[in-house]
């Protein structure tokens, strides 16, 4: 059976592993457990494509330890056990239980006692949130790492290896690939480098060699076997980025038609991640609280373009997209967040006061935790004066209201309305 390039060039060792340096770089965790070869059970949790599996292969090559892989879904307690039989004679099993989301109950309780004992190293991988998703049972015997989309420049440096790689990539094919089409590949795959590999070994394949025998790989070609068109064919790929910045340019400028052209160019390079992303982006750092209705229309619609795909969900993104462009403007969440942020950065931050502090342990009136603290709900319009920020931060303000839309003019009415009860209340009586 033939196996695919990627499931090939599955790297073998830590340092083979592209990407994810968050996790795998010099000093980080799992490159600690590596080198100490003191492994722990995990989750690994993140798109597809993005390095779960790679992960988990690379450690039990850099480790020597025995490697199985199960899914959760498909495999039956009978597979476990078979695992748990080879770990009692080797010693430890490194197991990669795939879809680790929807592993049933009768499953986990057989799992659990061999993750306790360490015979077993659970590396669970799924696409869902494992704080939702997966029992707690699991969750409290694992380490939770969330895995990223890889960048251009890894699934670059993937590729690259691939094509020079004489034993499992495609190094005894004479191939030339066009500037374009790499850039094309690197980056319309969106950090999935499983794509990126099937798609090159796809071109590879079906690409008849010229008359001194070398696979000429162009744009045409990889926009076909990955089945997304490049925005432009521009050789360094700028136009990708330019199209992005330039629709959410058009949506925060009111400007409706521009806004639907250039999701038009999205639409027809096949970019559904990159819209919808960029439509929540552009809801709540552009939009705001100026019509906080229109930032949950936008959740709606990009839950609908989703589940639809193309050619479809180009309607409710361009519902969105109107919506959005015509709505009143407010970035003051935006900036009021940041304030904060750059305060607490630059050291101007202190203690909580007392009667905020947690007092639901024994002992905590004894240090005047929560001493003192006045519930604002047992007072007329839900207020009472007391300090909430930190003393030397006593003076701060980081929400200035834009009052564009109706919804944030109440907002101001209401912090006006505050305001002049905090000046009354501490005016000598």
């Amino acid at each position: 059976m033939q196996k695919p390039l990627a499931y090939k060039m599955r790297p073998t060792t830590i340092d083979e592993v592209v990407g994810q340096s968050h996790l795998v770089g010099p000093g980080k965790i799992i490159r600690r457990m590596v080198d100490a070869t003191r492994l722990s059970s995990m989750i690994l949790y993140g798109p597809p494509g993005t390095g779960k599996t790679s992960i988990a292969s690379a450690i039990a090559g850099s480790t020597h330890y025995a490697f199985r892989i199960l899914n959760a879904a498909t495999d039956t307690k009978k597979d476990l056990q078979v695992v748990v039989e080879e770990a009692k004679m080797s010693g430890s099993v490194i197991l990669l239980l795939d879809e680790i989301h929807r592993l049933d109950k009768p499953k986990q309780d057989f799992l659990l006692p061999h993750l306790e004992n360490g015979r077993i190293v659970l590396i669970g991988a799924t696409t869902e949130n494992p704080y939702i998703t997966i029992n707690p049972a699991i969750r409290s015997r694992t380490q939770i790492f969330e895995i990223f989309p890889l960048q251009p420049e890894d699934i670059e440096k993937a590729v690259s290896a691939a094509l020079e790689d004489k034993e499992k990539g495609l190094g005894n094919y004479h191939i030339n690939i066009q500037p374009e089409a790499l850039t094309h590949l690197t980056r319309a795959t969106h950090g999935d480098l499983r794509s990126a590999l099937n798609g090159l070994e796809l071109a590879v394949m079906s690409t008849t060699p010229d008359e001194e025998g070398i696979i000429q790989l162009t744009l045409p070609i990889l926009e076909e076997c990955i089945q997304k068109r490049a925005l432009s064919h521009d050789k360094d790929g700028d136009a990708h980025y330019d199209v992005i910045s330039a629709f959410q340019k058009s949506i925060r400028g009111s400007d409706v038609d521009a806004a639907l052209h250039y999701l038009g160019r999205l639409v027809l390079a096949g970019e559904l991640p990159t819209i919808c992303r960029r439509l929540l982006v552009i809801a709540y750092e552009d939009i705001g609280l100026a019509n906080p209705g229109a930032c949950q229309r936008t959740v709606s619609a990009v839950q609908a373009a989703e589940k639809l795909g193309f050619p479809e969900a180009r309607i409710p993104l361009a519902e969105a997209v109107i919506d959005l462009a015509l709505s009143p403007k407010s970035n003051s969440s935006l900036l009021a967040i940041d304030r904060a942020i750059a305060d607490i950065n630059h050291g101007f931050f202190g203690g909580v006061p007392n009667h905020l502090k947690d007092s639901h342990y024994a002992g905590a009136e004894k240090l005047d935790r929560g001493v003192g603290y006045l519930y604002p709900h047992d007072y007329p319009g839900n207020w009472v004066q007391q300090d909430y920020l930190p003393e030397k931060l006593r003076q701060k303000e980081y929400y200035s209201p834009i009052t564009n839309g109706k919804y944030e003019r109440g907002l101001d009415e209401q912090l006006s309305k505050i305001k002049k009860a905090k000046t009354l209340s501490k005016k000598p009586k």
